[in-house]
């Protein structure tokens, strides 16, 4: 993970580790950058090979970074890959720094909720149709140019997208061919196809948490690459 993009901005950073920083720093300070903001979620992987691992949701409180939160999380069924080489339908998780654009889900949103959050209905679908305008977009109804085969009927992941948040990887001007319908989202029955899962709890508590003001985002990686955690 040399590499990351902020798509909310458009700005490739780096994500490796801020040289010096003594054992026992909290992970967002040893990160090169955080997207800017307050808030940040990190999704850690104990190697690229892995399909499991830790989620964590930070704040900035008084200059410092404070765990908030953490949850067990799932990667895709062939691990972690880099964001910016991603091939689509490798089932591997992107990673990088991605900004949170909305949340969506199939249930409502909990009390609480401040981000934008889309009900899904039954005309919702996700274009991942590499010949469609609509790639890598939420469309409501499926339109003529994305095949329904080569789409995500959101309605039909009752559990999964019961709650979930868009990740901003390959969204703000997609690579036709990178991927798409990367999300965080709650567990199915195992591995995911490219997002990152956590129990459903722990959703319903991120969705509670974010504030849209607060910027955050989310730094996806492993402990044996950029994102280090073997110290924290």
């Amino acid at each position: 993970m040399r590499t990351a993009v902020a798509l909310g901005s458009l700005l490739v950073t780096s994500l490796l580790l801020s040289p010096g920083t003594p054992p026992g720093t909290p992970l967002p300070d040893r990160l090169a950058d955080t997207g800017g903001g307050s808030q940040l979620i990190t999704a850690v992987a104990p190697a690229a090979g892995s399909t499991t691992g830790r989620l964590t949701w930070w704040e900035r409180r008084s200059g410092r970074w404070v765990a908030m939160g953490r949850a067990p999380a799932r990667f895709g069924a062939k691990g972690l890959t880099e964001g910016a080489t991603r091939v689509q339908g490798t089932n591997t998780t992107p990673t990088g720094l991605y900004d949170l654009p909305y949340a969506f889900g199939i249930r409502p949103a909990p009390v609480g909720t401040a981000y934008t959050y889309r009900p899904v209905r039954e005309g919702a679908w996700w274009c991942q149709d590499n010949a469609s305008v609509h790639y890598n977009r939420w469309v409501d109804p499926l339109p003529a140019d994305c095949a329904p085969g080569e789409a995500e009927h959101l309605v039909g992941y009752a559990k999964q997208y019961a709650h979930a948040l868009v990740i901003g990887f390959n969204y703000d001007r997609p690579v036709h061919g990178r991927g798409a319908g990367i999300f965080l989202h709650v567990n199915g029955k195992g591995a995911t196809a490219g997002c990152v899962s956590v129990p459903e709890e722990s959703m319903r508590a991120i969705l509670r948490w974010a504030r849209p003001e607060r910027r955050p985002h989310i730094a996806v990686g492993t402990e044996s690459g950029p994102l280090d955690v073997t110290r924290y």
